[in-house]
């Protein structure tokens, strides 16, 4: 079955960086779009950012410039690099089998931005 497993997240000070990771199993990683999606608590979850299986990005704009998003298909793992962090980032993020519309998430993971 499809797991999808993120590790990474924490408390970080505004400014800061975190890489989030996200070990994937139970389907072909490599010929998958994957994503990110994230969520606070009281509104909806939102799409972050998505890679392609020819590694074509697409960032949301509220992140553009400072998240980024890469993939090891040897390693069957997805990442997202955040940088200068905000409190506005602060929420629980997912990982995603598929992309704007997901197919599968994982648990999910806090990610905390102190000001």
């Amino acid at each position: 079955q499809v797991q999808l497993v993120e590790s990474g997240g924490g408390l970080v000070q505004s400014g800061g960086s975190l890489r989030l990771s996200c070990a994937a199993s139970g389907f072909t990683f490599r010929d998958t779009i994957m994503s990110w999606h994230r969520q606070v608590p009281g509104k909806e979850r939102e799409w972050v950012a998505l890679i392609t299986t020819a590694f074509t990005t697409l960032t949301k704009d509220s992140v553009k410039g400072r998240f980024t998003v890469d993939r090891d298909n040897d390693k069957n793992t997805l990442y997202l690099q955040m940088n200068s962090l905000k409190s506005d980032d602060t929420a629980v993020y997912y990982c995603a089998k598929g992309g704007t519309i997901p197919s599968a998430l994982g648990q999910g993971i806090q990610v905390t931005v102190s000001s």
